[in-house]
């Protein structure tokens, strides 16, 4: 199982957040910028059984480009089933996506609108706009696609299998509920 989801859109702008200074001295970041290099949009996939993140940076996010990911998550898992859990994103429904998926044994699992948020990558780019991007001011989208891709090594080398959806939380010891929630 797969969940898949677009991470965007990826501006050159300075970004708030902890970063190296001097010390004694506050951080100092450009005051303005401009788009003149566009925006780029990531397109990532989390492997369920590994935990590991397979991604793409893209200059669109249109349907072109996620069918391309799905060929590579496909030439990764030949013979397989793949089971891929995304959003209602317009692209995802596009009748030649549909159509490749059909016919390469990809089932695509919708999400319930308004429920990106069951989507378990969602919790990835938290975590990835926090260690990777917060904090600094990449003047390429070179620059900044190294960044991502320094982090994605970083955290795909300490993977750990997807099994339990928040096994410590204290709500799983709950006997009693109550009898009206509202």
């Amino acid at each position: 199982m797969i969940c898949v989801d677009e991470f965007g859109p990826l501006n050159l702008m300075p970004r708030k957040g902890r970063a190296w200074r001097p010390a004694g001295r506050p951080r100092r970041l450009r005051a303005t910028y401009n788009r003149y290099s566009g925006v780029m949009h990531m397109l990532a996939a989390l492997d369920l059984a590994t935990g590991k993140i397979y991604y793409r940076i893209r200059r669109r996010k249109r349907w072109r480009e996620f069918l391309g990911l799905l060929k590579t998550l496909r030439a990764r898992w030949p013979g397989e089933k793949l089971y891929v859990v995304l959003d209602n994103f317009s692209p995802h429904k596009h009748a030649e996506v549909r159509t490749w998926a059909a016919d390469n044994d990809v089932e695509l699992v919708f999400l319930p609108t308004y429920g990106s948020w069951l989507n378990w990558i969602e919790s990835k780019f938290a975590a990835l706009r926090s260690f990777a991007l917060n904090g600094t001011d990449h003047r390429t989208h070179g620059e900044q696609n190294s960044a991502i891709a320094a982090y994605i090594r970083w955290r795909n080398t300490r993977a750990e299998p997807k099994t339990t959806f928040a096994p410590d939380s204290s709500i799983r010891a709950w006997t009693q509920y109550p009898t009206r929630a509202a």
